[in-house]
């Protein structure tokens, strides 16, 4: 990334705003961290962030699924929640080693950032949170049409789950990106320009 010059604060893209809590910057070959709710973008963004900057891609619920050897979904479902927890915070920890030894993009599992572990694994990292709001989240996850309803409440589950993670993925975020109402590929456009070394 162009260094400003001193004295002068930048100002943000578009849509891309700096952290409350000032984080790593990016240095050639360095790695990007990407964290948000499900349906935020990290793994379209993050893809097309990769190309855009020439370097690798990588999504820590492929290296979980690769690990066990069946889909994250099955993993919840047949092994429960806390197999699938150990099996993301060892995705974590390979993702990590790959982007610092190669640089690249790593999109990090919503719920990942959770595990004390986890979140200091990400301390010192460039991390991008991908922020959406409830309506945005709701929709991507196809939670938005009427239903009938569904025992447990799963749109309330839904609001909970984000009003619990927000301050957590903010907290750790170098920068915030608000992605609600901007396609995948405008997202990785601006971060690419604030990114590029």
């Amino acid at each position: 990334m162009i260094a400003p010059e001193a004295g002068v604060t930048p100002a943000p893209e578009a849509g891309v705003t700096p952290a409350p809590q000032a984080g790593a910057t990016p240095a050639p070959g360095a790695g990007v961290v990407l964290i948000g709710p499900p349906g935020a973008g990290k793994s379209s963004v993050g893809a097309l962030l990769a190309t855009r900057l020439g370097v690798g891609f990588t999504d820590t619920d492929d290296i979980v699924a690769a690990a066990a050897g069946k889909p994250v979904g099955d993993i919840f479902v047949e092994d429960g929640e806390p197999v699938f927890r150990e099996l993301e915070r060892g995705a974590v920890a390979r993702g990590l080693d790959a982007v610092k030894s190669e640089g690249g993009v790593l999109a990090v599992g919503s719920g990942a950032v959770l595990d004390p572990d986890v979140r200091r694994m990400l301390a010192g990292q460039m991390v991008v949170y991908l922020e959406a709001d409830f309506a945005t989240v709701a929709r991507r996850n196809g939670m938005d049409r009427p239903r009938v309803v569904i025992p447990g409440n799963p749109r309330g589950l839904l609001r909970a789950m984000l009003e619990e993670r927000r301050p957590v993925y903010a907290e750790l975020a170098s920068v915030i990106v608000q992605t609600d109402g901007r396609a995948p590929e405008e997202v990785a456009a601006d971060l690419a320009k604030r990114l590029r070394p």
